[in-house]
Parts: structure tokens; C-alpha cells; sequence
């Protein structure tokens, strides 16, 4: 079974953008995984085809209706429906490798992208939205958010990447950053490879590795290394 993507946006012209390229392209065309694309707007209520209203309460912006959101998460996620659904939010919890993967091994998704101000809470508590984050940051919308998160989980499906053992040293499989890459030439401006890079010892390679990983992520993420063991 394909990795299925229902995406709830007020621009569908915006996917599947960058996702129609390279690996997540191919993987598109191949049928590894589908994508389609539902707009908010074609189930409002009225002849202007209103997504939005004032907030309850009041203040600045404009709120997208529960009545509309719902109809329209109820027709690309009917009753019986496995996939997870998903509201791209910054106030959600923030996007993991570790979530990645267990979107990747499930039957896909339905994400909802909301503009605005946000949604309202009652379609969140009544549609069941588990709110995702990609970011301590404000977009314009939720879109460039899940262009983000289906990236990282298409990658990850069966048969996209031409070598699935190159996604198991990348940053946060392991829990650290990834270590230093080179190729040629042997060297550049004056800095070379490093010596036990080009030495053949593999062992050695793989220590300097995990080295040069850890070295990173004190640097960087020291919050990661909490559940870190680290090497000698």
C-alpha cells in the first residue's frame, strides 16, 4: 500500500511545488506514494465562500470557521479512515526524525494548513488535530509547513532513496548531529581530507566519526546529548 497525502489548503495550486522534483517526484509518478489536494473553500456556506470570521471575544485577524474546516476534513477523512490528522501549527508540538518515521510507516496522512489567525479550538477537539511545529517561527501559512514534513517523510518510504542505509547516520537518527563530510578533490585551498578518512581503516573511521558527531552536537545541540552515551 502507497503512502496516501491529503492536504487541506486555501491554495492547492501550491503542491505539490517542490515535491513534483528529484526523489519525492519520481516517488510521486511512480505511485510510491499519492497526493491530493482538497480546498477549504469549496465547502463554506455561503455565495462568498467564507473560510473566516472575527475572533470570539475579539482582537486583530480573522479565525477559520469550524463548521467549513470540519466539512471539509470529514470529506477527505471519513469514518474509518487510519491516517493520522495532522494541523500544521506553531504551536504544536515540534516535528521529530523519530515522528518522521512513524508517519513514514503508516498509511500517510491528512494535513490541514491553516491561515489566519488559526483555527478554531473546536474543530481541533472534535476532528481529533494533532497539532505539528516545524519551528519556534510564524509562516504565512501552513503550506510551506507540510511541503516541509512530507519531504522528510517521503524520503523515508521504501524504495525512494537509492541507498537506504544512507539515511541511518543522518542528523537526529541517532540522536546527534551528523558528522563532517569530504570528497574530492584531496585538497581544497589548502585544507586536505582528513587523514583517516583516505587511510582505509574502517574502525577508525567510524570513531572519528561518532567523534566528530558528538564534537558537533555539544557545539550546536547540546540538548541532545542528555540521552547520549557517549564514546570514550
Amino acid at each position: 500500500m502507497s503512502f496516501s497525502a491529503s492536504v487541506l489548503t486555501l491554495y492547492p495550486e501550491m503542491f505539490p511545488g517542490a515535491l513534483g522534483l528529484s526523489l519525492a517526484g519520481r516517488a510521486l509518478e511512480t505511485g510510491i506514494w499519492s497526493l491530493q489536494t482538497i480546498q477549504i473553500r469549496d465547502f463554506a456556506r455561503d455565495r462568498h465562500r467564507t473560510v473566516d470570521d472575527t475572533p470570539a471575544g475579539g482582537g486583530a485577524g480573522m479565525v477559520m470557521r469550524a463548521d467549513v474546516l470540519a466539512s471539509a476534513i470529514d470529506h477527505a477523512s471519513p469514518a474509518g479512515d487510519p491516517r493520522p490528522r495532522l494541523l500544521m501549527s506553531p504551536r504544536g508540538k515540534p516535528l521529530t526524525q523519530r515522528r518522521v518515521r512513524e508517519l513514514a510507516a503508516g498509511p500517510g496522512a491528512v494535513i490541514v494548513c491553516g491561515r489566519f489567525e488559526g483555527v478554531d479550538q473546536r474543530v481541533i477537539e472534535s476532528r481529533g488535530l494533532e497539532e505539528v511545529s516545524i519551528g519556534d517561527f510564524i509562516l504565512s501559512g501552513g503550506e510551506p509547513a507540510a511541503l516541509v514534513l512530507l519531504d522528510a517523510v517521503v524520503r523515508l518510504l521504501p524504495g525512494v532513496m537509492g541507498n537506504a542505509v544512507s539515511g541511518e547516520e543522518e542528523s537526529f537518527e541517532n540522536g546527534l548531529l551528523e558528522h563532517p563530510h569530504y570528497t574530492r578533490p584531496q585538497e581544497f585551498e589548502g585544507r586536505p581530507i582528513p587523514e583517516v578518512l583516505i587511510s582505509g581503516n574502517h574502525s577508525k573511521i567510524a570513531a572519528w566519526r561518532r567523534a566528530e558527531a558528538e564534537r558537533l552536537t555539544k557545539e550546536r545541540r547540546p540538548d541532545l546529548l542528555a540521552a547520549q552515551p557517549l564514546s570514550k
